[in-house]
């Protein structure tokens, strides 16, 4: 059954428009009306082509043959139109180029230049590279405040208080208790508190702590059998009440009462309750005492102080005042405390005497130790104390000073 373009009656022929294409594609490209005949085009050859390609129209459109061999032999090229191909006999490479130069390839690496001044290597004779000898790296001095701080940070067995005391005006007492409880405050970060108990208008509340409220120890006083009764977070919150704050928070201030009746009210059993009320919210206390020794305020705070500290300034008044004091306590039974004692001289000037060496050597063989702190110019003023104004030398004396103060009582 043949093929026809309308029905199955009539053997189908290409028109006209087809076969003009189909010839272009057997013989070449253009026809004879074309504008780019390449006069390869005949009616002889397109007869020719014809007949190999359709016979009486049947086939494969490719000529009556096959134009292959059996399997898949070489092609015979005909009926294409193209001229054979005549593979290149010898391949000449590309042809050279002026203005450059043959390029040769490198047997080796030469020499670097000079300019670059390279060293030749040469492989080491056992296979493995030399042995480098490395130097290590000097060790950091050690910072001889690292031994204070590390004391200051111990865990404490139980709550300490620590009394400053000197009947002479004038010998840096306040200060120094201001100082020491900035000291330890700055490294345990909490629970240091410094008391006023001065009798006659103490100066601690106006030189440390923020003035956020005017209350006193005789506020305390009064409202303490209410504070007695708290415990836990409440108690620490009531006792806020009547505390004032250091400027970058270490300690608590509290301050004294400026009215000196209020004296007759601290007797002996409510310096006791007071004491015993701080203890359960701070673990260290230092007090600042009065110039009495007389007053059993300044009796009861020196009998319950787990530690004396004796403060004086290079002047022999101060020095003979302390040292008379000494001599009391130790008549008193106080023999051990006495033993025990820091003293702290201070240097009011920064001129350096020689009485200094000669009240050290003095003391040292009454009390523990000797501490020497220096002359800072921002404590001449006698305003407010900010610990972070201290010059680095002053912070470094006061660092020493505490860790004195707390190593027999740290474990």
């Amino acid at each position: 059954m043949e093929r026809t373009e309308t029905g199955w009656g009539r053997t189908a022929e290409p028109p006209p428009r087809w076969r003009s294409l189909l010839d272009r594609a057997l013989l070449g490209r253009g026809a004879p009306d074309d504008d780019d005949y390449d006069g390869r085009f005949s009616e002889d050859r397109l007869a020719e082509a014809r007949t190999a390609r359709g016979g009486n129209g049947g086939g494969n459109g490719y000529g009556g043959e096959s134009a292959y061999r059996d399997g898949y032999g070489e092609y015979s090229g005909g009926g294409r139109g193209y001229d054979e191909y005549a593979p290149r006999e010898e391949y000449g490479g590309y042809p050279a180029r002026e203005g450059y130069e043959e390029y040769a390839p490198r047997s080796g690496y030469g020499p670097a230049p000079a300019e670059y001044d390279y060293q030749e290597y040469s492989p080491p004779a056992n296979g493995y590279p030399p042995q480098v000898d490395w130097e290590p790296a000097p060790e950091p001095e050690p910072d001889p405040t690292d031994g204070f701080v590390e004391v200051l940070r111990r865990e404490l067995a139980a709550p300490h208080v620590l009394a400053f005391a000197n009947p002479k005006g004038g010998v840096h007492k306040t200060t120094a208790t201001v100082l020491a409880a900035a000291t330890v405050g700055s490294v345990r970060g909490k629970g240091v508190l410094a008391w006023d108990d001065n009798e006659l208008r103490g100066t601690l509340g106006l030189r440390a702590g923020s003035a956020r409220h005017a209350r006193t120890i005789r506020h305390l006083v009064r409202d303490l059998v209410d504070v007695e009764g708290s415990a836990g977070y409440d108690l620490q919150t009531r006792l806020d009440d009547y505390l004032r704050h250091a400027s970058d928070g270490t300690y608590d201030v509290l301050a004294g009462e400026e009215n000196p009746r209020f004296a007759q009210r601290l007797d002996p059993y409510t310096v006791k309750r007071v004491l015993d009320l701080l203890r359960r919210t701070h673990d260290v206390i230092c007090i600042d005492t009065g110039n009495n020794v007389e007053s059993p305020n300044w009796q009861t705070v020196l009998q319950a102080a787990d530690q004396l500290i004796v403060t004086t300034v290079p002047r022999e008044d101060a020095a003979f005042t302390a040292d008379w004091m000494l001599d009391l306590l130790d008549e008193a039974g106080m023999e051990e405390m006495v033993a025990s004692a820091v003293t702290l001289l201070s240097c009011p000037t920064p001129n350096h005497t020689p009485l200094i060496e000669d009240l050290a050597a003095h003391f040292a063989a009454r009390t523990r130790a000797v501490v020497v702190v220096p002359y800072d110019p921002v404590l001449e003023s006698g305003s407010q104390i900010e610990y972070s104004d201290l010059q680095p030398a002053t912070r470094q004396a006061w660092l020493r000073a505490a860790a004195v103060m707390m190593d027999p009582y740290a474990r």
